[in-house]
């Protein structure tokens, strides 16, 4: 059971004539009806709520030991037996190939209508567009720096591209997205 059960959709449908029935509880029309169905409601949110604090507990355990916490993989990298990331050989030269273009003073344009037209996806099997990249470009797991909630444990993945093109990326980015339209397009 769930919040839907509220007394304020009870009064709204006893004005209505319409009776709310459970089909997993026999609850009496009495008195006692009403605290049997006010203690089941408080034990399932009880339930509701100890289970939210155990899975949270769970992942931030996964998270001090730098495991994959569920999600998307990013491209370049794949998720190993023990839940840690690893570098995907076959796509981590993709990665390195988009920020040192980037770096180097390549539009984003460029970048993605090359990798669509070798047939390149994103990580969902999509084609790249400007959001997919700048994604890339603002994940920092690229630099081998796990983040997950508050926690953060730099160097605890295995590092895609340097720190320094990785600034000089993010430098790049946040140049452009103060330009006007006419510096954005080399």
């Amino acid at each position: 059971r769930n919040r839907f059960d509220s007394a304020k959709y009870k009064a709204a449908l006893k004005k209505n004539d319409v009776k709310v029935i459970s089909a997993t509880e026999a609850i009496s029309e009495g008195a006692e009806g009403i605290i049997l169905e006010s203690v089941l409601e408080g034990m399932a949110e009880y339930y509701s709520a100890d289970l939210a604090e155990k899975v949270s507990r769970g992942m931030t355990e996964n998270a001090l030991k730098c495991r994959f916490n569920g999600g998307t993989i990013p491209f370049g990298f794949t998720i190993d037996d023990d839940q840690h990331y690893q570098i995907d050989t076959a796509k981590a030269p993709l990665v390195v190939e988009m920020f040192r273009r980037y770096a180097g003073g390549e539009s984003i344009t460029d970048i993605i209508e090359d990798l669509n037209a070798r047939g390149i996806r994103t990580s969902k099997g999509n084609r790249f567009d400007k959001n997919s990249l700048a994604r890339i470009f603002a994940n920092r797991r690229y630099i081998g720096e796990y983040k997950y909630k508050d926690t953060v444990v730099p160097d605890a993945i295995p590092a895609i591209v340097s720190k320094d093109i990785f600034e000089r990326v993010a430098t790049r980015m946040s140049q452009n997205k103060h330009a006007t339209g006419k510096a954005k397009a080399p």
